[in-house]
């Protein structure tokens, strides 16, 4: 027998057979046809609301701790999106500015014989043709400090008047941890053999600007300490030539922690963090005038015009004078103790090697060596070799760069 069709209209059932929902009443499970349900990632109780929400608490907190507690520099986060990093703004924000922030406050914590002396004889130039403050120390002999020597020295800067540069030899300063605003840092470092070498041949023997030279620097060294050869100091395991006497570059990046001078991981990973948050540029002694180049780009209101006081014959005559005297090299097993002693400040030298590089290449400066050497290059030749003096007998440059500076 075949069942008779019902029609939604006609004689069958009816549509609500226990009569039909009052007026603004919910539909009753009859009335599937006319209530569409609600989509899996709607459905959600109340207490995944309020872990979504404790989750976003927790991350504001968090961002908020983090710029209280030493993030990047306003000045760095508006660069990074000036060169087109990948952050949300440069994805979805306006285009960036063409004219870069102006930071009112520069510290230049140069690393010891890295061509801060050079470095130092332009900006006092630059300070005087631009109006900016160059503010520098007559201490040069003392890098770490302690927490009161941190907290004076941080004092001391923050009042200077701004716009203003601050240079000493010193490891790095978290400004933020004792309150103060966090400055733009810039330096410039070598190859980490070359630049002990540098330092072991400047201490014995001076350089161009007077035989007496290292007399005056070093009057209490003895005759055999003087002429010792540095291929016994490296061989014989002198602690001149041994860590962590030889641990010194990434110091000065990792900060004032009593860890920062114990070679090792901690150290190296710390430096680096400090680089890409607080370091505007890190260059190479070995590319200074790509250096210079691009501290004229970031930082125009300090460095504009540098690379041509730079060029300038009178200025590298004087500078010439800084080159060390009666340096020689060492034999190749003296050199391959050395690179082995020195890993950990060559991972971190090739680190920011490769970051200057990616650098040069967004403002499409060409790298002179375009793959990593094997081994690393010991001496290369640059135009001007600067010098610094050696961080436990440095003395008061102050009068012999007025000196160049009048003449």
């Amino acid at each position: 027998m075949k069942k008779k069709q019902q029609h939604p209209g006609g004689g069958g059932a009816d549509a609500w057979p226990h009569g039909a929902p009052l007026a603004g009443a919910p539909p009753g499970p009859g009335s599937w046809k006319r209530r569409l349900p609600l989509p899996p990632f709607l459905r959600f109780s109340l207490r995944d609301y309020g872990f979504c929400m404790a989750t976003l608490l927790l991350f504001c907190l968090g961002s908020l701790f983090y710029q209280l507690g030493g993030g990047p520099p306003r000045f760095l986060l508006d660069l990074r999106q000036y060169l087109g990093n990948s952050t949300y703004l440069d994805d979805h924000g306006p285009p960036p500015s063409k004219v870069l922030p102006f930071p009112s406050q520069v510290v230049y914590n140069r690393v010891g014989k890295c061509g801060s002396r050079t470095v130092v004889l332009l900006l006092r130039i630059l300070s005087e043709k631009h109006g900016f403050n160059l503010v520098t120390s007559d201490i040069h002999n003392k890098t770490r400090l302690t927490k009161n020597e941190q907290m004076e020295l941080i004092k001391n800067i923050s009042t200077a008047e701004q716009p203003y540069l601050f240079t000493r030899h010193v490891h790095f300063l978290n400004f933020s941890r004792f309150g103060g605003d966090q400055p733009v840092y810039i330096n410039i470092i070598r190859d980490p053999v070359n630049r002990f070498l540098s330092n072991y041949f400047f201490r014995r023997f001076g350089d161009w600007r007077g035989e007496q030279n290292h007399m005056i620097r070093t009057p209490s060294m003895r005759q055999e300490e003087r002429y010792l050869d540095i291929n016994e100091c490296i061989l014989e395991n002198y602690p001149e030539c041994s860590n962590p006497r030889l641990f010194y570059i990434i110091p000065y990046f990792c900060g004032q922690h009593p860890r920062c001078r114990e070679p090792g991981e901690w150290a190296l990973e710390r430096a680096k963090l400090n680089v890409n948050e607080n370091f505007l540029l890190v260059g190479i002694l070995e590319e200074l005038e790509d250096v210079l180049l691009l501290l004229e780009r970031f930082l125009p209101h300090y460095f504009k015009g540098v690379l041509g006081i730079y060029k300038n014959p009178e200025h590298r005559k004087l500078g010439n004078m800084t080159v060390t005297v009666k340096k020689t090299v060492p034999s190749p097993e003296a050199v391959q103790i050395l690179y082995q002693r020195m890993r950990y400040e060559y991972e971190f030298y090739h680190y920011v090697r490769e970051q200057f590089h990616l650098l040069k290449r967004k403002f499409g400066l060409k790298s002179h060596v375009s793959k990593p050497p094997l081994r690393p290059h010991f001496f290369i030749p640059t135009p001007l070799e600067t010098e610094e003096p050696a961080d436990d007998e440095e003395q008061d440059d102050e009068k012999w760069l007025q000196d160049i500076y009048k003449r």
